[in-house]
């Protein structure tokens, strides 16, 4: 969340710079300037009473050894009044900091001044593309097709068991999206990453911590009995490995990667788009995530990208780099790359990876934190990526490769399935 001190001394400037997200901040700034006050005032007041209990206490003894009982009395009516006042003041300054926050977390994070004007998809701006779109033959299957054609993806089954949107993968399936998590997580961990396994369910401080409570809580699926979260991505359990942690910069930048199953109720959904493996309710997902200091985080970005830009590059895959636009960016994010792939059979671009820099918006909220070599505390930035998400990348490799012969397999991926072709 944005800190107290950035709102009331730049209300105008995060105002404006909001109006980019289409969130109208004004109402929100206004009542958190009108209870900062208050909550100031009452500290003031709790300062100065406290400070005049304290000195009519030492008094109190004095006036008794000087015989002066009613004076004495007097100070310990009046440090007895004060005391009852003092609770009263406690109460406004608690009250108006607890609202402050529960207004503070409905603020979405303040976009880059990069971030181009737009209400959605349809305003991203193609920064960058690269690759071949394949020309295939009009009998061309898409990928769904082609999974019930090679046994390798089971739709009707996974409805049966659990319900649309979670696929059982057989045979090749199953070997070529366990080739895929390793190519993956191989390549992350040469880049310099470290690599997590994490818990698939985090608790709600968790979900607060990294943004998806209470902005996505619908979005998320609650096993109420424990209160827990099935992590819709693991950003979340991994960049909460660090909260309430005090970095040294020299620790900095921070880099770790994540294979994890995912979880998204996707509410609202419905219609071509979500065919097969276009939007699912269970997917894997490879993750990278950074904890940087401030004045690097943008070169991290830079550096994620240019690493996702190299995943898709291996897989021979037709690829695009747009730089989303306001309407379209994430609660959290102040600047966010997505990547989409080609889909040759469906005639379509695919998100297959957002590459987001949060600065310091989650770290406020986890109390990221990291010491300078001044030895001043400051806030980390945050940074994550996908790298990569499965589903749409399968659609696009089974789609793009098949041949009368079989689906051909990407040579930089052939170590990792076993096999070449799929027929």
């Amino acid at each position: 969340m944005l800190t107290l001190k950035v709102i009331t001394e730049n209300q105008d400037e995060v105002i404006r710079r909001l109006t980019k997200k289409h969130f109208d901040a004004t109402g929100i700034i206004d009542r958190i300037i009108e209870l900062d006050k208050k909550r100031r005032e009452s500290q003031q007041q709790l300062d100065a009473n406290l400070a005049e209990v304290n000195r009519l206490s030492k008094t109190i003894g004095q006036l008794m050894k000087e015989g002066k009982k009613e004076e004495a009395e007097a100070a310990r009516s009046r440090v007895t009044e004060m005391k009852e006042g003092n609770k009263t003041l406690e109460e406004i300054k608690n009250t108006s900091e607890k609202e402050i926050h529960d207004l503070l977390v409905l603020i979405p994070n303040l976009p880059d001044d990069s971030v181009p004007e737009g209400k959605g998809a349809e305003d991203n701006i193609v920064v960058k593309e690269g690759g071949t779109i394949p020309n295939l033959d009009d009998n061309a299957l898409p990928h769904w097709d082609l999974a019930k054609k090679y046994d390798l993806i089971d739709f009707e089954l996974g409805v049966k068991i659990t319900g649309a949107g979670f696929p059982v993968y057989k045979g090749y399936g199953c070997r070529l999206q366990r080739a895929l998590i390793n190519f993956f997580l191989e390549n992350a961990r040469e880049a310099g990453y470290l690599e997590i396994q994490p818990p698939y369910v985090v608790n709600a401080d968790s979900g607060y911590g990294t943004g998806q409570l209470p902005d996505k809580e619908g979005q998320m699926y609650h096993v109420t009995q424990d209160d827990l979260y099935m992590i819709p991505t693991a950003e979340v359990p991994v960049t909460n490995i660090y909260r309430d942690v005090i970095l040294n910069e020299s620790d900095l930048p921070v880099m770790n990667t994540a294979y994890s199953a995912c979880f998204r109720r996707e509410a609202g959904s419905y219609g071509k788009d979500v065919r097969g493996l276009n939007r699912l309710h269970q997917f894997d997902k490879v993750e990278i995530v950074r904890i940087d200091k401030p004045e690097h985080s943008y070169q991290s970005l830079q550096e994620m990208t240019d690493y996702v830009q190299s995943l898709v590059e291996k897989l021979e895959l037709p690829w695009r780099i747009l730089r989303l636009c306001g309407g379209d960016m994430s609660f959290t994010s102040a600047l966010t790359f997505d990547f989409e792939v080609y889909s040759a059979a469906q005639k379509r671009w695919l998100e297959v990876s957002s590459v987001s820099n949060f600065e310091s918006y989650q770290a406020n909220r986890l109390k990221c934190r990291f010491r300078d070599e001044n030895k001043k505390m400051q806030l980390c930035h945050t940074l994550n990526g996908s790298a990569l998400a499965l589903p749409r990348i399968v659609a696009a490799l089974l789609e793009n490769n098949q041949t009368p012969e079989g689906i051909r397999i990407p040579k930089a991926l052939v170590p990792y399935t076993g096999f070449n072709i799929i027929k």
